[in-house]
């Protein structure tokens, strides 16, 4: 998703500035405290409740059904000690509820609870049944799981509509404002709406926000004279900005930066730097200081190694369970295309796959035998840009091979290519050679890792992504991936498929 505005109001419709205005729930001496940047209010008390009940519930039932003595300190033992373990990760402070799905970080809480008490366990003499106490524990990381999933959910839906936001004022000279503004509007899963600019030297941002104040290229004196923090907290104030996001560059830097830093803090304005770095996962970033200067190490992606290694050894296991355990409903779905059109139940497709190789892929055939054949006569109906072909509305598609679609059961006959080793359960979307013959450098980079049988694009939108914003994911995912990350996709593909969103 893309937040197609550079200036709104606090209800999210766009505006421009009124000076003097006072906003709806504004303190006075506080600019920028309004409604606009408030997430609900259900989130912490929420959260507490399905946490606290999470555990409680299931530790006083199994210990009670199980005959196990001290029910009632147990299960206080064991809430408290849930509870304090998420507190101390900071899981209920502002910043952090609703900003992730919780999957992963609710996991490693779950794993801290178990350590804990493991060693309360031996320290006070506890001695119930190991199997029991696990089962007890079960239900809570799933609740605790599923509720921030739904804040998430609900939070990123507000701030497409500009709600739950921080109205950010962006400092810098003209082109790095302009990446900033277009970084910042490509994407709406960041609190960030820029509702103004202060550009550093003559030459203005053309990425439309409006401009108020300019701070010149060369100010007397190498802090701008004390120029530079009035400029920039007048048209905080002026805006009603939330934030004050700085771009460096050669006209805003060392001492200059420095002293534009102490005059926006001393008034009270959060101060934010952009590094220039744009879609490095943050666990890829070290930083350090060397003579005063801090700075931030990039690591490489992960391209070989143990992860590597396991995740195959996993994406094999996993291929290999699915298709046995999914072979009745394989051979329903067969029979079903059979039966709805002439022609074999399985379709197979030269794709281009790890590195450049072509493979042979395998799917449940879901258009009339010789679509291909059909494919130039569609090309003007082509309804995405780049390279890709998609009709929402594809003649090609037989009444069977629509519901495949929409539940993505035409892609499991891909484990095959999964256990060959071919692809991969979570990677980029696998791409035909004319796909490929038609990319420049920068796509190319998406071949670095397998194809998989779901991925970015799955859980993103699927058909419904350009060209762009489906490669922008798979850069994403190419540069940044790891196993946990790939588990957190595998269990997004579930709601993907269920929601079928983009696709057809």
């Amino acid at each position: 998703m893309r937040r197609d505005f550079a200036f709104v109001s606090e209800a999210g419709r766009p505006a421009e500035p009124v000076a003097g205005r006072k906003r709806s729930g504004e303190e006075p001496g506080r600019p920028g405290a309004h409604r606009s940047q408030d997430k609900s209010g259900w989130y912490r008390p929420v959260s507490l409740a399905v946490d606290a009940l999470g555990i409680a519930l299931p530790v006083a039932s199994v210990f009670h059904r199980a005959g196990q003595p001290h029910t009632a300190a147990a299960t206080a033992t064991a809430t408290l000690t849930w509870l304090a373990v998420l507190a101390a990760h900071r899981r209920y402070g502002r910043r952090w509820l609703g900003e992730t799905r919780g999957v992963l970080t609710t996991l490693r809480d779950w794993l801290t609870l178990l350590g804990l008490l493991a060693v309360l366990r031996v320290l006070t003499g506890e001695d119930s049944p190991p199997a029991v106490a696990l089962l007890a524990l079960l239900p809570a990381p799933l609740l605790t799981a599923v509720c921030r999933s739904l804040a998430h959910r609900h939070l990123t839906n507000r701030r497409r509509e500009a709600h739950a936001v921080q109205r950010a004022l962006v400092v810098g000279e003209g082109s790095a404002v302009d990446r900033v503004v277009e970084q910042l509007a490509s994407r709406t899963d960041h609190p960030y709406v820029v509702i103004g600019a202060v550009p550093v030297g003559p030459t203005p941002n053309r990425s439309g926000v409006p401009e108020t104040g300019v701070l010149e290229a060369d100010p007397e004196g190498p802090d701008g004279g004390g120029t530079d923090g009035a400029a920039v907290v007048s048209a905080a104030r002026l805006h009603g900005a939330d934030t004050v996001l700085v771009a460096p560059g050669s006209l805003l830097s060392g001492a200059r930066l420095r002293a534009l830093t102490w005059a926006v803090q001393d008034a009270g304005l959060p101060l934010v730097i952009a590094s220039g770095l744009a879609d490095v996962a943050l666990r890829r970033v070290r930083p350090s200081t060397a003579a005063g200067l801090h700075l931030l190490h990039v690591d490489p992606p992960v391209r070989r190694g143990p992860q590597v290694v396991l995740k195959a050894a996993l994406d094999r296991t996993g291929a290999a369970l699915g298709l046995v355990l999914l072979a009745p409903l394989l051979g329903i779905v067969a029979a079903a295309i059979r039966l709805d059109s002439a022609g074999p139940a399985l379709y197979r497709q030269t794709r281009i796959g790890h590195r450049g190789a072509p493979f042979t892929m395998w799917k449940f055939r879901s258009m009339a035998v010789g679509a291909e054949r059909l494919r130039p006569q569609l090309a003007a109906a082509n309804e995405v840009d780049g390279p890709l072909f998609k009709m929402r509305a594809d003649p090609r598609v037989t009444r069977v091979g629509r519901v495949l679609r929409r539940t993505s059961l035409d892609e499991l006959p891909q484990l095959w290519n999964v256990l060959r080793g071919e692809m991969s359960l979570v990677g980029p979307r696998p791409p035909l050679p004319e796909e490929v013959a038609a990319y420049g450098s920068t796509a190319l980079r998406r071949l670095l890792v397998k194809p998989g049988l779901t991925g970015p694009w799955q859980v993103s939108g699927r058909s419904d992504l350009s060209w762009d914003e489906s490669l922008a994911l798979d850069l994403r995912y190419a540069d940044n991936w790891s196993l946990t990350g790939d588990l957190d996709l595998l269990a997004r593909t579930v709601r993907a498929v269920v929601d079928g969103r983009g696709a057809y």
